[in-house]
């Protein structure tokens, strides 16, 4: 299956030929759309992305379902109205370059391949790192470089980034990925205790001048980010 298109700017028609494809409207109907998401071209992509391309065999039943699911190595991949949700925060640009931390099955790198310039993704899991670049790849999303490594330190050869995408919950907001958003960049990251409970998504904003905001947007559970400071 190839990927079409990228960076959608309206709720692009949907391929009739593919037989999951009255699923994808199903879920972004009911779960996005239907909670609030409004971003037209975020809902074009949602409805593009085959998730059931990116969870584990065994649960391909479940792929259109608003939950979270197993991916093997302890981690998930997240419910789709989070994925969206994250996604609209950070107003995504056709320009943009985005971190995305946290690969897992690359589903959220897929999501915004289509809304940006590029994706640099990153897990601290190398197998599941090296099995979602495969994955990408065939299918051809070929504006996402994934590779392994410590979500916590960022990418700083790629920096800065326009849009920072988190999916594990450290307690503090990395200062490395505060300093490689660019003028301007968003950054949407849980933050709380690594026992789930409490934890809050964040979105972070710098300003022109460098200045940054923080506000506290929706409580959530993530996965526990496991990479730390290197310094």
């Amino acid at each position: 299956m190839t990927a079409t298109s990228p960076n959608p700017t309206s709720a692009a028609p949907t391929d009739r030929t593919d037989p999951t494809q009255a699923a994808r409207d199903d879920m972004v109907a009911r779960d996005i759309a239907g909670r609030g998401v409004t971003d037209l071209r975020v809902l074009a992509a949602m409805r593009e992305v085959p998730r059931h391309l990116f969870v584990l065999t065994e649960l391909v039943d479940w792929a259109y379902d608003d939950r979270p699911l197993p991916i093997g190595h302890r981690q998930t991949i997240s419910q789709p109205f989070i994925v969206a949700f994250m996604t609209e925060a950070v107003r995504p640009r056709p320009t943009d370059r985005a971190l995305d931390i946290g690969t897992g099955s690359g589903y959220h790198a897929a999501v915004l391949s289509r809304l940006v310039s590029r994706v640099d993704s990153m897990d601290i899991v190398c197998p599941l790192a090296d099995e979602a670049k495969t994955r990408l790849a065939a299918l051809s999303y070929s504006n996402v470089e994934v590779t392994c490594g410590n979500g916590w330190a960022g990418k700083p050869e790629r920096a800065p980034f326009d849009i920072i995408v988190v999916a594990a919950a450290p307690e503090l907001i990395p200062q490395p990925l505060l300093d490689q958003l660019a003028p301007g960049g968003r950054l949407i990251i849980p933050i709380g205790p690594q026992t789930f409970e409490g934890q809050e998504l964040k979105l972070i904003e710098k300003s022109l001048d460098g200045t940054l905001t923080e506000r506290a947007i929706l409580p959530v559970r993530f996965v526990p980010m496991t990479g730390r400071p290197t310094d």
